[in-house]
C-alpha cells in the first residue's frame, strides 16, 4: 500500500522522484501540481514512504520493514498530514488529528479522491473546508520533537490553497528555516491560489495527464474491468482516474448533477418560473462546496455539449446518459451564447465563493438561461 506501484502509471514522474532519493538529492519542499485524479496524492505519499525506507530498492519501499509496516496503517511517528478540514458547532474538531482517523481511513480506501469525497467523509454539510490557523502550532509543535527513527521527518500538505493566511505565513517561515532533515511535500491542484511566496520556496513539480492506456490496465487488473469498457471508461476519464473510478461506482452525485441540469435546462426553455424557483431552492440546499462542484459540472457540460455539435467523436467525454441527452440539447448551445452561458457560470462560482445567497443565485442564473437559449 502507498508504493510507487500502487501509483497508475506516471512512469517518467516515477523515475525522477527515485533518483533524487538514490542521488542523495532530496529537495526539503516540493510542490506537485496538476489536475484532479493524476495521482499526485498517490505519488507524494510513494516519495515519502520511499525515503522512509531504510532497505529500499531500486523501484520501490520494501514493503516488510518496520517503517513500511507503520506507512501500510498511515502511522508513521515521523509522518505528518494537513489537510482542510471544517471545525464542527461545538468547536471539538478544530486540527487534523481530529479528524485523523477518517482521513486514514479514507486513503486506506484510496489514495485517489477529491475535495468531495473528503467532505462527505467528514459529514461537512454546508461548511466550507480549510487549513486552519491553529493548524501551523501543531506542525511547529511535531516538528520540534526529535526523529523517533532518526530519518527524515515529513509533512504532506494536501491542497496548500486551502491554507488560512496565518497557517500560510508561519508555514513560510517553515519553509525558509526548516528544521534539520525536515520534508514538506504539497499536493495542489490550484497553484494560482497559494501565496507567491510559498510558491518561491518550493521546487515545483508539474504531473500530467494519466496515459489512457495505463488508466484502462489498471481498471482492468485492479477493478476486474472488461477490456472494452475499460478503454470506453479510460477515453471518459481523460487522463482522471478519481473520475475512471466513479464512473465504475456509478457515482450518485454525478447522478444527481446531471439530473439537476437537465431539470434547469427544460425549465428555463419552456419558461416555467415557479418551477424553476423550486429548482433553485433545491440547489441552494445542498451546501457550498457541492453548489461550487455542481457549477463545475454545469460548465463541463456546456463545454460538451458545444464540442457535440462538431461531430467529432473523440473529443468528447460524455457518460452514455449525457450522450442521450446531448442529442437533442446541443443545437442549443452555439457560437451566439456559449460564451455568454459559461460567463454567467464562473459568475455564479465568484458569488457562490462569496457566500452570496445561494437561492438568489442559482434563480437569477436560471433567469438568464431564458433567454442565452434563445440565441
Amino acid at each position: 500500500m502507498f508504493g510507487f506501484n500502487d501509483v497508475i502509471g506516471q512512469e517518467a514522474a516515477k523515475q525522477r522522484l527515485i533518483q533524487e532519493v538514490q542521488e542523495g538529492r532530496i529537495p526539503h519542499a516540493q510542490l506537485f501540481c496538476g489536475p484532479p485524479g493524476v495521482g499526485k496524492l498517490p505519488l507524494a505519499l510513494a516519495y515519502a514512504r520511499y525515503i522512509c525506507c531504510p532497505n529500499r530498492t531500486e523501484t520501490d519501499a520494501c514493503g516488510t520493514c518496520p517503517s513500511c509496516v507503520k506507512w501500510n496503517k498511515l502511522v508513521h511517528p515521523d509522518v505528518h498530514f494537513m489537510f482542510p478540514i471544517v471545525k464542527n458547532a461545538k468547536g471539538k474538531k478544530e486540527v487534523c488529528d481530529d479528524y485523523i482517523a477518517e482521513w486514514r481511513h479514507l486513503m486506506l480506501t484510496t489514495p485517489y479522491f477529491g475535495l468531495n469525497h473528503w467532505l462527505n467523509k467528514m459529514e461537512a454539510e454546508n461548511g466550507q473546508a480549510i487549513i486552519y490557523a491553529k493548524e501551523s502550532d501543531e506542525i511547529i509543535r511535531k516538528l520540534s520533537l526529535k526523529s523517533s527513527e532518526g530519518g527524515y521527518k515529513t509533512t504532506i500538505v494536501w491542497l496548500p490553497e486551502k491554507l488560512h493566511e496565518v497557517c500560510a505565513n508561519k508555514l513560510l517561515k517553515l519553509l525558509e528555516e526548516p528544521p534539520e532533515k525536515t520534508i514538506f511535500l504539497l499536493v495542489s491542484e490550484t497553484p494560482e491560489m497559494i501565496l507567491p511566496t510559498i510558491i518561491s520556496r518550493t521546487q515545483r513539480f508539474n504531473i500530467p495527464l494519466i496515459e489512457e492506456t495505463d488508466i484502462a490496465k489498471a481498471l482492468r487488473e485492479k477493478y476486474g474491468v472488461q477490456q472494452a469498457d475499460s478503454e470506453a471508461i479510460a477515453h471518459l476519464a481523460n487522463g482522471n482516474f478519481i473520475k475512471a473510478l466513479e464512473t465504475i461506482h456509478l457515482n450518485e452525485e454525478n447522478e444527481l448533477f446531471f439530473n439537476l441540469f437537465v431539470s434547469l435546462m427544460r425549465l428555463s426553455y419552456q419558461r416555467k418560473i415557479r418551477e424553476m424557483k423550486q429548482w433553485s431552492e433545491q440547489v441552494a440546499g445542498m451546501g457550498r462546496e457541492r453548489q461550487k462542484n455542481f457549477l463545475e459540472y454545469c460548465q463541463r457540460m456546456i463545454r460538451e455539449n458545444f464540442i457535440y455539435n462538431l461531430h467529432r467523436k473523440e473529443m468528447n467525454y460524455m457518460t452514455v446518459p449525457e450522450q442521450s441527452f446531448a442529442t437533442r440539447f446541443a443545437p442549443f448551445v452555439n457560437e451566439r451564447n456559449v460564451t455568454g452561458i459559461m460567463d454567467e457560470l464562473s459568475e455564479a462560482q465568484i458569488h457562490i465563493e462569496q457566500n452570496v445567497n445561494a437561492r438568489m443565485v442559482f434563480f437569477d442564473f436560471s433567469l438568464k438561461m431564458i433567454v442565452l437559449l434563445k440565441q
